[in-house]
């Protein structure tokens, strides 16, 4: 296949681009909106034009499942380009996209099932071939990506893309126990996953704040344990095959022995201290815990373990393990004589001795247990998978040990940080790097983590999208891939397509901020609104003057907003061109329009902070804008007019961007006081400021 150039190139930079075609995605297709970037693309000549004659035909292997995807892609390419399609596949191999497998694949998705596949479209049709339906489901999802408008009407550039996972694990945790989300956002969540091609929802089902299963056997879980708001088994059996039909598999977890106050709201016997227990309303590590020197818990939970292992057809079956504080343990004579009996000597012991116990009942059931980094011990069966919320080196000590791993330390969405953070972290970067090659086939992959103390309904879907393409990417793509201006680009594409698939990240922001203003004219909050971005880690909970529990309602500004501002990264980078000195005039104008408009809107969102007492509280965040809008201006007329600020100015207008900056008014940071210091100081001849303005996400505690 050739290249294709749009712009005049020296020959031997053109030669250059055509060896490194076959070796780096990102020299061979800049123009290319794909995510996850594929691991190879090659250009072609020309173009795939899509009509109303588009169809999809089979040759090899045609299961239940590839049949659903290719009317489900029929169904996608209708609506992506309002062209009326027939979206019945047809049987025959005469079809504009002609798709070639050959095996079906498990008819539950399974670790480890081949899902390469390769695309070759040319200007007079498509092949889409792969050893196995889940191949080729991927490729459909990238042939959608690939479609654009173009003067001749909607086409698919000419190429060959040959494509596999880096990792077979590509997961999406996301935390339904704290607070529920319903059937309906998480389908929408996993088209969204099939399109970025996750293979793995792992549910976080039960917590101290709520058990969100059916159980039949022990009804008082879900009727004491719940607030009502569970999954029926009829649910979770349709979430299933919901998932299954993507090439998605569910993995359950129910978290023991700690974090596990739901469990005793109804069953206060599997506690380590006397009841009585209602579900946990705040946040933390809680004393209570299962009491692990009884034979009673472990039939109870040999029990369960038969129901939940029926229910959810996964070979891995996720038993928690994390944040036990041992309290109850150490305050209990009979636990504490039990131990002293059977040389236990500590806490971390008992809890081995438990989980032993425990994997074994997982085996008996014919399930391989997962674990948070807790339940990593020496004696355990190599059987088990640990799942690092610690960071790389407790990944690598499994890996030395011989466990299987997977990375979720640094894909914690929740923790609000930019898409940046997560994508510059890598299951086998840091102590990982140094593994052996046997040692890494052990780590699996990863998974994106949403915990959900301030996550609803209404903003679920901002705080996993568009984020969590950046972690689909670091789990599909080759190591290598690492351009971040590149990543922007395309998960801007990606933010777009996402909502076309149903979810709502673009959409429930409008919605959220209408609510907040009480009328239509929502502009001049959208300003503010797009400038600032919630504050990282836990620092909200820090900042709260009231303590949040599971019945705070999330309806303030700080609960609509984005968890990264596209407007503040992209003032960032304009200020970065005038710092380098690559400033033009019209770049310069844009600024100035930019701090125009946010100097100005204080003024303007004044009356509908009077209006609604949800949002007074931002009224010192608005002031704010427009003071640090205002210096950014002088800042320009100094920097364009060649001359120096008095240095009285300087030192004024510093220190009122870092209190500007601080973390406080409405939990909510202004991500373009930042850049405006980097203006003033630009114009006073400084150096930048040495301090990182967006420190590295900490690990996560308090799960």
């Amino acid at each position: 296949m050739n290249l294709e150039i749009s712009f005049p190139m020296p020959k031997s930079l053109l030669v250059l681009i055509l060896l490194l075609s076959s070796i780096s995605p990102l020299a061979a297709q800049p123009q290319l909106d794909l995510m996850p970037l594929p691991q190879n693309v090659q250009l072609g000549s020309g173009q795939l034009l899509i009509n109303q004659s588009f169809s999809v035909g089979f040759t090899g292997d045609k299961d239940a499942r590839l049949q659903a995807a290719a009317g489900r892609f029929l169904q996608h390419l209708s609506r992506q380009t309002a062209i009326p399609l027939d979206t019945r596949p047809s049987d025959g191999a005469n079809g504009t996209l002609v798709i070639a497998v050959e095996h079906a694949s498990k008819q539950y998705p399974e670790l480890g099932e081949d899902e390469a596949y390769e695309l070759q479209v040319s200007p007079s049709g498509a092949r889409l071939t792969a050893p196995t339906t889940l191949g080729a489901m991927h490729g459909l999802e990238t042939f959608l990506q690939l479609v654009q408008p173009s003067p001749a009407g909607f086409a698919v550039p000419a190429l060959v893309i040959k494509d596999q996972p880096r990792f077979p694990w590509r997961g999406l945790m996301l935390d339904v126990a704290r607070r529920f989300e319903p059937i309906s956002a998480i389908k929408r969540t996993l088209d969204g996953m099939e399109a970025l091609k996750f293979n793995v929802l792992h549910l976080h089902f039960s917590d101290d704040q709520g058990f969100r299963v059916e159980s039949k056997n022990f009804p008082k879980l879900q009727e004491k344990g719940s607030d009502g708001l569970y999954y029926t088994q009829d649910d979770i059996r349709d979430l299933i095959a919901y998932a299954a039909d993507r090439g998605i598999r569910v993995i359950p977890e129910f978290d023991m022995p700690g974090h596990s106050i739901s469990w005793f709201a109804g069953y206060p016997d599997l506690a380590s201290a006397p009841g009585p227990y209602r579900i946990e309303r705040t946040w933390g590590i809680h004393n209570p815990a299962m009491d692990p020197t009884r034979e009673s818990t472990y039939k109870f939970l040999d029990k369960f373990v038969d129901e939940m292992a029926g229910l959810f057809p996964d070979h891995y079956f996720h038993i928690g393990g994390d944040e036990v504080n041992g309290k109850q343990w150490d305050a209990n004579p009979k636990i504490q004589e039990f131990m002293h009996s059977h040389a236990i000597k500590n806490d971390q012991d008992l809890q081995a001795y438990f989980n032993s116990r425990l994997e074994k009942i997982v085996s008996k059931h014919h399930k391989l247990m997962i674990g948070w980094d807790e339940i990593l011990r020496p004696d355990m069966p190599q059987t088990i998978v640990i799942q690092s919320w610690r960071g790389q080196a407790s990944l690598a000590q499994a890996a030395k040990q011989g466990y299987r791993g997977l990375l979720s330390s640094g894909y914690y969405l929740d923790l609000m940080w930019p898409a940046v953070m997560h994508y510059n972290v890598d299951p086998l970067s840091g102590d990982a790097a140094n593994l052996t090659p046997e040692q890494k086939q052990l780590i699996l992959g990863g998974e994106a983590c949403l915990w959900s103390e301030y996550v609803s309904p209404e903003n679920f879907d901002s705080r996993l999208w568009p984020r969590a393409a950046a972690v689909a990417e670091r789990l599909w793509s080759a190591q290598n891939v690492r351009d971040v201006n590149s990543m922007y680009q395309r998960l801007e594409a990606m933010r777009t397509w996402l909502e076309w698939l149903g979810n709502t990240h673009v959409s429930s922001y409008y919605l959220m901020l209408h609510r907040l203003a009480g009328e239509e004219n929502i502009g001049p909050l959208k300003v503010l609104g797009d400038v600032v971005e919630p504050v990282k880690d836990y620092t909200r909970e820090d900042l709260a003057s009231t303590p949040a529990t599971s019945l705070t309602p999330l309806n303030r500004l700080v609960d609509a907003v984005p968890p990264e501002s596209e407007k503040g990264r992209q003032f960032a980078d304009m200020v970065q061109q005038v710092v380098a000195g690559k400033a033009t005039p019209a770049l310069y104008a844009q600024i100035r329009a930019e701090l125009t408009l946010w100097r100005a809107n204080d003024s303007r969102l004044q009356p509908l902070l009077q209006h609604s007492l949800l949002l007074k509280e931002v009224a010192p965040l608005s002031h704010n804008l427009s003071a640090c809008a205002a210096t950014g201006l002088q800042a320009i007329d100094y920097l364009t007019g060649g001359q120096r600020p008095p240095e009285s100015w300087t030192t004024q207008q510093l220190s009122m961007l870092q209190q500007a900056m601080k973390p406080g008014h409405a939990q909510l940071l202004l991500m373009v006081a930042a850049p405006i210091e980097s203006l003033v100081r630009a114009s006073a001849g400084l150096h930048p400021a040495s301090a990182a303005r967006r420190r590295r996400s900490s690990a996560r505690s308090g799960k």
